[in-house]
């Protein structure tokens, strides 16, 4: 007589409980390795803007050479401005401080050392670009509204206005300064253009643009100097 148990099943497989915890680990490892792996990329994608008011560094950026060759873009953010500065007002309180004015002199005294001749010198049309080229160059220069505008083009006007041998001088703002500098893949912590500051960036004849570094306006003097010794 058969019997009405059921008869007992087995279990199709038996968890082996090694295994799954190497499991576990070898996936940890690989995220481990794949999260090293990115960071690396960015690190190694990222640009750094050095401080040409080191000595060692504006050697080795080949600055005074590529200058002196008129292979220079030279982006100066504009002078401090009047509305959001306790400064006293050059004149309107649309453009720059009288402070702002002295900073865009001794910035100008540093260019004219380097050499203007043959340089092109553009600025944006907001007052106080206007008052920061005219004490930069000391004269009225002509003005173009990309440099106001600050968008996403940027960067790519900048590098078609480079004539071949002639340094560029663009007098600018903080905002297009940014955007040359995030297409340019630099790290966030270095976007930060001080007033009256300079972001060298050289061109050359196959039109590769490489940033050379940033130099701010109280150090143009002593950096200047050196260079005459």
């Amino acid at each position: 007589m058969l019997s009405s148990h059921p008869l007992p099943t087995l279990p199709l497989s038996t968890p082996v409980p090694w295994i799954s915890r190497t499991g576990k680990i070898r996936a940890l490892v690989i995220g481990l390795v794949l999260i090293s792996a990115s960071i690396l990329f960015w690190a190694l994608t990222r640009t750094t803007v050095v401080n040409l008011a080191d000595e060692a560094q504006l050697d080795a950026s080949g600055l005074l050479q590529r200058w002196a060759e008129g292979g220079v873009i030279v982006m100066v953010r504009h002078a401090e401005r009047c509305d959001s500065s306790p400064g006293r007002c050059l004149d309107d309180s649309t453009g720059i401080t009288v402070a702002g004015s002295q900073a865009a002199q001794h910035v100008g005294e540093g260019l004219q050392q380097l050499g203007l001749g043959g340089a092109d010198v553009l600025s944006s049309p907001k007052l106080r670009t206007r008052q920061t080229a005219h004490f930069l160059i000391g004269a009225t220069v002509a003005s173009e509204n990309w440099l106001e505008d600050c968008d996403r083009g940027f960067a790519e006007q900048a590098l078609d206005r480079k004539r071949s041998g002639h340094n560029l001088v663009l007098v600018t703002h903080s905002g297009c300064i940014d955007h040359f500098e995030r297409d340019f893949q630099v790290d966030p912590a270095d976007r930060r253009a001080a007033y009256a500051s300079a972001l060298f960036v050289s061109l050359d004849d196959h039109g590769h643009a490489r940033i050379l570094g940033r130099l701010n306006e109280p150090d143009w003097r002593r950096v200047l100097a050196t260079t005459r010794r």
